[in-house]
């Protein structure tokens, strides 16, 4: 089941980057595990998958200690201050900076651990008053000051778009990101790039391909509908 699930999102991707004149290898898919167990992320595993992304900081860290170590942990989920110390040395990168206050956490943890740390900006394009993010048009003031972090690499911009019928609504959110992103890298900001467009979830990930994501998060298409406890 998982396999069948795993060729239709790769079918998909690789359509999307067809139909959007772009190279397969431009898009990264990280494979959303939260809540679901250990066997399910080895099956995935045996497929091929090595990117995975978590939104509990107690589950990255459970499920690190057993999977194989050329994983890559993607910390995808809101992430409380108090927490950083336990992921900042086993996330290959935290997608939801979105204040000041947890990038100088998160910097100071970095220090101690002895590590650099690879952030993403979470921009709240559709300012929707339930989701965390910043508002466009504070994310260059607030990239600007964290760029001063020497254990602190800010690689480009995330964001959540609103649920929706139809995926194709969210394509203003995702066109307003990468237009963003293109506008804080002709900044030329030091230890800022716009690599990277963390964008895109299973009910909108070809649109968000066609914008120009280079990461797209998908659980539900992968793993199957969550069960929560």
């Amino acid at each position: 089941m998982l396999a069948e699930q795993l060729q239709e999102v790769e079918k998909r991707i690789q359509d999307a980057c067809r139909h959007a004149g772009r190279n397969r290898s431009e898009v990264t898919l990280i494979a959303v595990s939260k809540t679901k167990p250990i066997s399910m992320l080895q099956e995935a595993y045996r497929e091929g998958i090595r990117v995975f992304g978590e939104n509990k900081v107690q589950e990255l860290t459970d499920k690190w200690e057993v999977m194989p170590k050329d994983i890559q942990w993607h910390m995808i989920g809101h992430l409380q201050r108090n927490k950083v110390k336990y992921i900042v040395d086993k996330a290959e990168m935290i997608h939801s900076v979105d204040s000041l206050r947890l990038a100088e956490t998160i910097e100071k943890e970095a220090e101690k651990k002895h590590c650099i740390v690879k952030i993403l900006i979470e921009v709240n394009m559709a300012e929707e008053e339930s989701k965390f993010g910043l508002s466009a048009r504070e994310t260059l003031p607030l990239i600007e000051r964290i760029s001063r972090f020497p254990h602190l690499q800010i690689c480009g911009l995330m964001t959540i778009a609103p649920f929706v019928e139809n995926a194709k609504e969210n394509r203003i959110h995702f066109a307003g990101l990468r237009k963003l992103s293109v506008d804080i890298a002709a900044k030329n900001i030091d230890n800022v790039n716009m690599d990277i467009l963390s964008m895109g979830m299973t009910n909108d990930y070809e649109v968000a391909i066609e914008e120009g994501a280079t990461m797209v998060r998908v659980g539900t298409g992968i793993f199957g509908e969550r069960q929560y406890f």
